[in-house]
């Protein structure tokens, strides 16, 4: 093997190549000194020379074209991941408050419902609030304009600081009924006017605003039957209702709907037009206002929802009649929610001229309302898209109605406080 090492090495020209044997020794002495010599070990053995003619050149190493890529992506991969877990904490932080924020305001908002509704305190409050708006509003708060109709004619009163109650009146039997008397002096003005006798009163709920003036009215009139709902504690209820029972007043048919949210018995009636020949009328409590909806106390945004599809389901040409004076404050609501609402604009201009003479505003018709109020237009796109994106709303299909019947409510509940 050696000889034939040696043979090429002279047939390529290299000169001064030793014989086989040489190479043999140096090799095997080579080995010795290995195998023998410790401190061969530890010193590098010194390079030889290369032999004259020759020339070494350095191999160069080619660039790697995936060495950026991979730079990059062991720069950016752990950036990108600590980026996202910073958004993602500034996110949920922002959601943690927001939560926070809307747990403290029902916690407080409860906390002061529970003391008006279920204490004393609620009654005394009632007492203090007749008494200022009396004082302030001798004549009521808004000048109203009643619907007379064949054989029937219907009779806001303005109560306390913005509360309607009303009397209905059969024209020929001269028999009337009350919705919501708080203020029974008020009340009793109207039934002394009009010349008739109030067999009956119909009670949407128990909030003193809304059935305050149910014992003194009894009192001027013996046979005065209070209808509503008994799961709702309605002061000096006599005749409990059920979902859809019927009450009759001379030639007055009203339906009673179950509508829980507002309360957990909260009532409507409609009274029903087919007999006058006239449109029907809602009398919604605080289910339902101008642009509005009440706030939802005693129930939750699915329970809200299904009584306002309820209330949908009658015909657009029904009258509302609100248990409040809301329009002008709900209009302004409505325009930042759906600020292209044509409807709503042409609605808030006629509102204000009416509330600078101190006009009432009520009724409006529920044809009206769904063109303009947003709490009955919690299926439309464009509200959706005007509302934005929704914490914790899910799902390829976007937020539920329900969703959005609350995010809608939470921000009525802002912008009623700024």
């Amino acid at each position: 093997m050696a000889a034939a090492v040696v043979a090429a090495l002279r047939g390529w020209g290299l000169r001064g190549v030793p014989g086989p044997t040489v190479l043999l020794q140096g090799t095997f002495s080579c080995r010795v000194r290995l195998r023998h010599s410790p401190s061969s070990l530890q010193t590098k053995p010194e390079p030889r020379p290369w032999p004259p003619g020759l020339e070494y050149i350095p191999k160069k190493k080619a660039k790697n074209p995936m060495k950026a890529v991979g730079l990059a992506w062991a720069i950016g991969f752990p950036c990108g991941i600590l980026l996202f877990l910073l958004t993602k904490r500034e996110v949920d932080k922002n959601r943690l408050k927001q939560m926070k924020a809307l747990q403290n305001m029902r916690t407080a908002n409860s906390g002061e419902y529970n003391l008006y509704a279920r204490t004393w305190l609620g009654y005394l409050l009632y007492k203090k609030q007749l008494q200022r708006a009396r004082h302030r509003f001798p004549e009521g708060h808004s000048a109203v304009q009643p619907r007379v109709f064949n054989g029937v004619k219907v009779l806001p009163i303005p109560v306390l600081l913005d509360n309607y109650s009303y009397l209905i009146i059969d024209t020929q039997s001269k028999l009337a009924v009350a919705v919501d008397p708080s203020d029974p002096r008020a009340v009793q003005a109207a039934i002394e006017k009009e010349g008739v006798t109030l067999v009956a009163i119909l009670c949407t709920h128990k909030h003193w605003d809304h059935s305050g003036g149910n014992r003194e009215l009894r009192r001027h009139h013996r046979g005065c039957r209070v209808y509503g709902n008994p799961q709702d504690g309605i002061a000096h209820l006599t005749h409990p209702l059920c979902h859809q029972d019927m009450v009759s007043v001379g030639r007055l048919q009203f339906q009673a709907l179950a509508t829980p949210g507002h309360t957990r018995g909260h009532m409507v009636y409609v009274l029903d037009g087919e007999p006058y020949k006239g449109p029907s009328c809602l009398f919604s409590g605080d289910l339902l206002f101008l642009s509005g909806c009440g706030r939802i106390f005693e129930g939750s945004p699915p329970t809200m929802l299904n009584s306002l599809d309820l209330i949908m389901g009658l015909g657009d040409d029904t009258l509302l009649w609100p248990g409040h004076e809301y329009s002008e404050e709900n209009l302004s609501f409505a325009g930042l929610v759906e600020p292209e609402n044509m409807a709503r604009e042409k609605k808030m201009q006629w509102v204000q001229q009416q509330r600078l003479q101190y006009r009432s505003t009520c009724p409006s018709t529920l044809g009206e309302e769904k063109t303009y109020n947003p709490f009955l237009r919690t299926h439309c796109l464009a509200l959706q898209e005007a509302l934005g994106p929704l914490p914790g709303a899910g799902g390829d299909s976007g937020p539920s109605r329900a969703r959005i019947l609350e995010e809608l409510r939470r921000r009525k509940d802002q912008h009623k406080g700024k």
